[in-house]
């Protein structure tokens, strides 16, 4: 009966396997998203993620001001106390649409790093938001508008450092998930043989 269960999962696992190739190869991701994080010199931070269409995207991304983006889909970004509690989380670009005529962003696709003027956040003028602006190898400031004049007030900042990472694809997990799954599949197999 044993043998009958590991035959079903090698099946199911190969079966899998294969359906996340040829789902991959007839479908190739287009949208490439990526996460960001900052933290503070006082203990503030920030969370976010970005998205654009690596099919035509070029080596290096520069966006800034309100309006359609010209490869930027997505941006978000989430800001956080020194205890972790939100502060605001806003959509700066959302659908190719910047909504802040402040926003400024810099990227190169190639290596995966921010550079340059960074300004996201807020920035539609209302009091309260809070924003990144500053320079990536600089100094990234963490500031709060207080009045519709555009005065802000600076909360946190550091030297400019920001890390970026890859979110990993769809296919690509439920590819290794497939292939762990034949692992554990053939271990048991193996194991079942020798008793």
């Amino acid at each position: 009966m044993k043998n009958i269960f590991s035959k079903i999962a090698v099946i199911a696992a190969t079966s899998a396997a294969f359906t996340v190739a040829v789902a991959a190869a007839n479908n190739p991701a287009q949208a490439i998203e990526l996460n960001f994080n900052w933290q503070g010199d006082a203990g503030y931070s920030a969370i976010g993620s970005f998205s654009y269409d690596e099919t035509t995207a070029p080596t290096i991304i520069s966006e800034s001001g309100s309006g359609a983006t010209n490869f930027l889909e997505s941006l978000n970004v989430s800001f956080l106390d020194p205890s972790n509690n939100p502060l605001g989380t806003y959509n700066t670009v959302t659908g190719g649409v910047s909504q802040s005529d402040f926003f400024a962003f810099n990227f190169d696709t190639s290596t995966h790093t921010l550079f340059g003027p960074l300004n996201v956040g807020g920035g539609t003028g209302v009091i309260g938001e809070y924003f990144f602006s500053g320079t990536v190898g600089d100094s990234l400031r963490l500031r709060q508008d207080v009045d519709q004049q555009g005065t802000s007030i600076t909360l946190d900042q550091n030297s400019g450092s920001i890390q970026v990472s890859k979110v990993p694809e769809p296919a690509s997990m439920l590819g290794l998930l497939a292939f762990a799954a034949l692992g554990v599949g053939s271990s048991l197999k193996k194991k079942q043989a020798s008793c």
